[in-house]
């Protein structure tokens, strides 16, 4: 939990996923059949090198070159590769990947986070269908073919998911603590009108505690709270996950006026942060400074564990709604083989490793065993004597980045049972009736600009309860509407008619 409320810091996205994971103790290799015969077929010679990009939290790992000599043991004995990682922060990701393109620069496979479309608009990816069918046997074997026909953009694959929670479930976290001191009964949260007596409670015997917080910096209350699928953009959505295919302007939906009621009324009634359409402070920070109790999120088993997240006892509440897979849920994190690789065949034999060998996962995930992690018992690590997350050379803690997360082991404190779980939660889960859609916002680039803008002016203090939303949501559609919203969601429901008829 705690890296997923850093990947909404920093990334402003909903889902938590962020538990650490892995799930096996066999550290022997089960690299699938399309590895086994790579590694029975593969000609003696010299190895081919592949550049492996992925983005980082902190500063680089100083145990980087073991890591790679661990992992290249592994590559250069099954498909003759010898990988070069190379961690990016957060912070420059976007930048530096986009310089090494317009360079040229060697650059084999990388992940996409949070703009997917986007990179296939740009032609940074390569399609990936026929190498899927000749070297990619353990990634198809691992992905539901509805979450591989997700990646389709215009009926072709340019990535493939990371295997971790495909679907989320509104819900709310809240501060342990005071959730057991009050003697709260989270059986009854079973929708977010559910939690008004709750926040009642916190609020008069907690005077200087904010019950409800956003959800992240620069998030508004409702950021990770939805009974839409945003198809993409949220200009244009899909009411219910379905609504017939009939796309409509959220913003102007009758459900939407009555959420901004609701959190005008608990604004007015001090059950919300009084500063949350201005405030730069985690959430978390908040909870631990006893200055905040709770904040929505989109949850799935991961979150629904009990833990510490920053350090901070947590008690997570999924609402009763079915939880739902959407593309944008789908394609959050993607793994591509670039325009710059020159090896692209030799990129995906690797890629394949990722979805389907034990040893590559938990190298890449939790580094070497003995020296970054020691295995308690059964499928569950923690760190070895004398090593925390300060002084590890190799702590991510971002195991949902590095392609089947289903194979690593899981962190001490993490159910011991948790992949099967999360299994079972994308396989129960429910798929939008638009799922495999993806908009191209291209023709209206224009539009979709412009109405940002307006967006950016209205949503955060409508949605923190800060403005009267009697006064000012007229403003807000009126605005929008001269943005242009009308005719990017016409585009939008043209482009999923298409998309519809070619499905048929």
């Amino acid at each position: 939990m705690k890296t997923k409320i850093k990947m909404l810091s920093m990334l402003l996205i909903g889902s938590m996923l962020l538990l650490s994971a892995c799930s096996s103790n066999n550290n022997s290799s089960d690299a699938g059949a399309t590895s086994d015969s790579s590694e029975s077929s593969e000609p003696a010679g010299k190895p081919t090198e592949l550049t492996v990009a992925f983005p980082i939290f902190s500063a680089q790992p100083k145990d980087m070159t073991l890591i790679e000599d661990a992992l290249n043991k592994i590559t250069i004995e099954k498909i003759n590769v010898k990988v070069k990682l190379m961690p990016i922060s957060f912070s420059n990701w976007m930048q530096q990947t986009n310089l090494m393109f317009s360079s040229g620069e060697k650059l084999d496979l990388m992940p996409t986070i949070s703009n997917y479309n986007q990179a296939v608009v740009q032609g940074q990816l390569i399609p990936l269908d026929e190498l899927l069918e000749k070297h990619g046997q353990g990634i198809t074997s691992a992905l539901d073919p509805a979450f591989l026909d997700a990646a389709r953009v215009k009926g072709t694959i340019y990535g493939v998911p990371t295997l971790h929670e495909m679907a989320s479930v509104n819900g709310i976290t809240m501060k342990k603590e005071i959730v057991e001191k009050y003697q709260i009964d989270t059986s009854k949260l079973q929708t977010i009108e559910d939690l008004e007596d709750v926040l009642k409670t916190v609020k008069a015997g907690e005077p200087n505690m904010a019950p409800l917080l956003p959800s992240t910096i620069g998030a508004s209350i409702l950021n990770d709270y939805k009974t839409f699928d945003e198809l993409s953009n949220f200009l244009g959505v899909l009411p219910s996950f379905d609504n017939d295919l009939k796309v409509v302007n959220h913003f102007e939906t009758e459900e939407y006026a009555e959420q901004l009621k609701l959190m005008r009324k608990w604004y007015e009634e001090g059950l919300i942060l009084q500063d949350a359409s201005t405030n730069q402070t985690n959430p978390l920070d908040l909870v631990k400074s006893n200055r905040g109790f709770a904040f929505l999120l989109s949850a799935h088993p991961a979150a629904l564990s009990e833990g510490a997240a920053g350090g901070v006892p947590m008690k997570t509440v999924a609402f009763s709604q079915p939880a739902v897979s959407t593309t944008s849920q789908i394609t959050n994190t993607m793994w591509g083989i670039t325009v710059n690789s020159k090896a692209p065949e030799k990129a995906m034999e690797f890629l394949n490793l990722m979805y389907s060998d034990k040893d590559i996962a938990n190298v890449l995930i939790w580094g070497i065993e003995g020296k970054h992690y020691v295995v308690q018992s059964g499928n569950v690590i923690d760190f070895p004597e004398g090593v925390d997350a300060s002084n590890s050379g190799y702590y991510l803690n971002a195991g949902w980045l590095f392609g089947n997360q289903f194979l690593s082991y899981v962190w001490n404190g993490t159910d011991p049972d948790l992949w099967e779980k999360v299994k079972a939660f994308n396989a129960s889960a429910t798929k939008s009736k638009a799922l495999g859609f993806t908009f191209d916002p291209t023709p209206v680039k224009t539009e979709a600009a412009a109405i940002g803008n307006v967006i950016t002016q209205y949503r955060l203090p409508l949605e923190t309860g800060s403005v009267d939303p009697d006064k000012v949501l007229p403003k807000f559609i009126e605005n929008l509407k001269a943005a242009g919203i009308d005719k990017v969601i016409a585009e939008k429901q043209k482009q999923l008619d298409e998309w519809t008829k070619a499905k048929q």
